[in-house]
């Protein structure tokens, strides 16, 4: 297994962290805040983010928290899906939408990165 010590230390899970923070922000406003399916699911699938690369950490195996990674990998393309639906609708605008598709972009590179590198050790 790796040699990161905790799951905080994780570039991805403070990346996504954030972007998980700036999705409740801007879902607690205006039309959106009253979409409760739209709003409820893009927050879950930002908190699942997190969430998996916190619990793969936790497993025996490498190969084990490879599975958790593909898995928050998938929801950065959630929240990304997500976040066409809100701008259609006008619950974020153009900015919004460039700022958070490209954060959740990047958490996703992240992720990826780190399965390459645990497939390499493995």
């Amino acid at each position: 297994m790796t040699n990161i010590r905790r799951f905080e230390d994780i570039e991805a899970w403070k990346q996504g962290r954030e972007l998980a923070k700036d999705i409740y922000a801007v879902t607690g406003k205006g039309g959106f805040a009253k979409d409760y399916g739209l709003k409820d699911q893009i927050r879950r699938a930002a908190v699942s983010v997190i969430s998996n690369i916190a619990e793969g950490f936790s497993r025996q195996t490498d190969k084990e928290f490879v599975q958790f990674l593909h898995i928050a990998k998938g929801s950065t393309s959630e929240v990304q899906s997500q976040l066409y639906i809100a701008a259609d609708l006008g619950y974020i605008s153009q900015e919004e939408f460039d700022d958070l598709y490209k954060r959740a972009d990047e958490v996703g590179r992240l992720i990826f990165g780190f399965i390459r590198y645990l497939r390499k050790t493995d």
